[in-house]
C-alpha cells in the first residue's frame, strides 16, 4: 500500500505555541439536510500534543459520500481524518501533512486562513535538484526511477529512466543534460524500504510502514534535505 505526504513551510513569524493556541479554537459546523442525513458536518483539528519541539495533531473532515444500500444509494456522514506534523528546525517551522498532493495542498491553504486569516503563509517546501542529484550519484544503484521535467526537446515533456539504465551514467548525464530532476525513487536499504521524493517536498512511501515510523522517517531523512531559502 502506497503512503503520502507533503512537507511545507511556514512563511510567517510564528511559534508551535501559538499555532496550537490557534488550532485548539478551531472547529467549523455546517448544517446538512439531505433524504438520508439530517445534521451537522464537522471540521477541526483535535488531538494537539507537543513535545520536544515538534506539534502534532489530527485534522478531521465531514464530508457527506453515498453508497449503495439495496434499492439504491444513500446519503452517509464519512469523516476523514489527517495526521498533521509540525516540526521547528533551524528556526523554521515545517508542516508534514499525511496526505496526497491536492488534498495536503487544500489542508494547508485552510490551516493557514485558520493561523494567519489569509491563504498563502503556508507554503510548499523545496528540495532543490542538486541535492536530488547528489542523493543519486552517491549511490546511483539504489536509485530505481528518475523523472526530469523542463525538457528542452520539442515535444518532450517528460523524461524517465528506469532501472537497470540509471546506472549508465552517460543515458543519465545525456537526460540531465536536457531537463531537471523532478522525482526519484530510491531503495534506504538500511531501513528495508522504498521512497519517493519530489522537488516540491512530496514524500512517496512504497513500502509498508506504520503511520509514526513514516513521520520518523521524514523528519529524520527528509526534512534535512528540504532547502531554508526563502
Amino acid at each position: 500500500m502506497v503512503s503520502t505526504a507533503k512537507i511545507f513551510q511556514i512563511a510567517e513569524d510564528a511559534d508551535l505555541g501559538l499555532i496550537a493556541r490557534k488550532l485548539k479554537n478551531f472547529r467549523e459546523e455546517e448544517p446538512y439536510e439531505g433524504l438520508d442525513y439530517k445534521g451537522k458536518l464537522i471540521k477541526e483539528v483535535t488531538d494537539l500534543e507537543t513535545q520536544e519541539g515538534t506539534l502534532t495533531g489530527v485534522y478531521s473532515n465531514d464530508t457527506i459520500v453515498s453508497i449503495y444500500h439495496r434499492d439504491g444509494e444513500i446519503e452517509v456522514p464519512k469523516t476523514k481524518e489527517t495526521q498533521l506534523v509540525f516540526q521547528e528546525r533551524k528556526g523554521e517551522i515545517f508542516l508534514i501533512v499525511l496526505e496526497e498532493k491536492a488534498k495536503a495542498n487544500r489542508i494547508a491553504n485552510e490551516l493557514s486562513e485558520v493561523m494567519f486569516l489569509t491563504s498563502g503563509k503556508i507554503v510548499e517546501a523545496t528540495i532543490t535538484e542538486e541535492t536530488l542529484k547528489e542523493l543519486h550519484e552517491s549511490n546511483p544503484r539504489a536509485t530505481k526511477v528518475i523523472y526530469f521535467d523542463n525538457v528542452d526537446l520539442p515535444d518532450v515533456g517528460k523524461l524517465a529512466l528506469y532501472g537497470s539504465s540509471i546506472a549508465d551514467t552517460s543515458l543519465y548525464q545525456e537526460y540531465l543534460d536536457h531537463g531537471n530532476i523532478w522525482y526519484a525513487v530510491f531503495e534506504v536499504k538500511e531501513k528495508g524500504i522504498v521512497v519517493g521524493v519530489t522537488r516540491n517536498s512530496v514524500v512517496v512511501l512504497f513500502s509498508k510502514l506504520e503511520k509514526d515510523e513514516f513521520v520518523e522517517f521524514i523528519l529524520d531523512d527528509i526534512l534535512p534535505l528540504v532547502s531554508l531559502e526563502d
